[in-house]
């Protein structure tokens, strides 16, 4: 499981923006967005720095 904090996902439509980004990487992986705490949780396959790669190129980059 792998947990981020994306200080720019600030919105409904940012999580649903997050979350199609990582299904594009990975469409079997299980998301859990936290709006409020601006985190959220993946379990997948991929390695974590294809999903940071891939959540800053669609402009949420973790911190």
């Amino acid at each position: 499981m792998h947990e981020f904090h994306l200080p720019d996902m600030t919105c409904g439509h940012c999580a649903s923006k997050v979350n199609v980004t990582l299904k594009l990487i990975d469409p079997a992986c299980e998301i859990q967005l936290d709006l409020p705490r601006q985190l959220v949780s993946v379990k997948s396959g991929e390695e974590r720095e294809a999903l940071v790669e891939a959540l800053t190129e669609a402009g949420y980059p973790p911190r």
